[in-house]
């Protein structure tokens, strides 16, 4: 199932999952023109669609591309009226997102909510260094916060190792956030909290998010602990950077996503 959701969320649109690897194959195969004039929001029943010259948005699997309210409809709106002569799908995470919830989640969501109890089973949190002190600091700065909400908030306690020796969590725990994770099964949730938590390593961090218990650029900062301790250290490369900003371009649309369907 990951692999299938892995396809769907870089979308099928795309011709690579790197970022750097699709720009040079774009370079030498032409985007599709923007065919279209005027975007809308439409509502259709209890739900909305977009439109194009009045015509449905469908998703990759032909399915109507129909969401619970106008807001998230205008998300999607919104980044196909920001394509300008030609259509670019690395800049429409939003629109990515939502093709997966609808022609892969929407299917087997039992299936998306376990794969985020497998990252939860090995949370980045939980895994910290023990040298050198600088890094060991900015990991209880940025993680502990996260640990404490999901012990006060949500009831689950985590075990904390030092390396990457594997470090077995409470079935309990994983019990928790299972039947917390049930009560948010609708497909658009769950598509945006695998995005997030598969982006981060953390489903702690995903889940606190959602849960407003942190905001989005804290939530990639923490992510992104050792990552910058390393730059700091070795600095970074080009090709680096564009793929950590192609990441953080879909974390912000999966959290866009989110509040919008609060």
């Amino acid at each position: 199932m990951r692999d299938i959701l892995s396809d769907l969320e870089a979308g099928k649109l795309l011709s690579d999952p790197d970022p750097v690897r699709r720009a040079q194959i774009q370079m030498r195969t032409p985007l599709p023109k923007r065919f279209y004039k005027a975007v809308s929001v439409e509502p259709d029943g209890e739900v909305f669609g977009v439109r194009l010259d009045g015509k449905p948005v469908r998703t990759p699997g032909k399915a109507l591309l129909a969401l619970p309210n106008a807001a998230a409809a205008a998300l999607v709106a919104g980044e196909f009226e920001a394509q300008a002569e030609v259509i670019d799908p690395v800049t429409m995470p939003t629109l990515r997102l939502v093709n997966t919830a609808i022609d892969g989640v929407a299917a087997d969501p039992q299936a998306v909510l376990e794969d985020i109890l497998r990252f939860a089973s090995s949370d980045l949190l939980c895994y910290r260094a023990d040298s050198p002190q600088g890094l060991v600091d900015r990991q209880n700065e940025h993680w502990d916060p996260v640990l404490d909400w999901a012990s006060s908030e949500l009831g689950a306690r985590f075990n904390l190792a030092e390396g990457v020796i594997h470090v077995e969590q409470p079935r309990g725990t994983i019990a928790v956030l299972g039947a917390h994770l049930a009560r948010r099964a609708d497909p658009l949730r769950l598509a945006a909290l695998h995005v997030m938590t598969s982006l981060t390593g953390s489903a702690l961090l995903a889940l606190a998010v959602e849960a407003g218990g942190l905001d989005t650029e804290a939530a990639w900062l923490a992510a992104h602990v050792d990552e910058d301790w390393q730059i700091e250290q070795w600095g970074q490369d080009a090709e680096a950077l564009s793929r950590r900003a192609q990441r953080k371009r879909d974390m912000m649309a999966a959290a866009g996503l989110l509040a919008a369907l609060d």
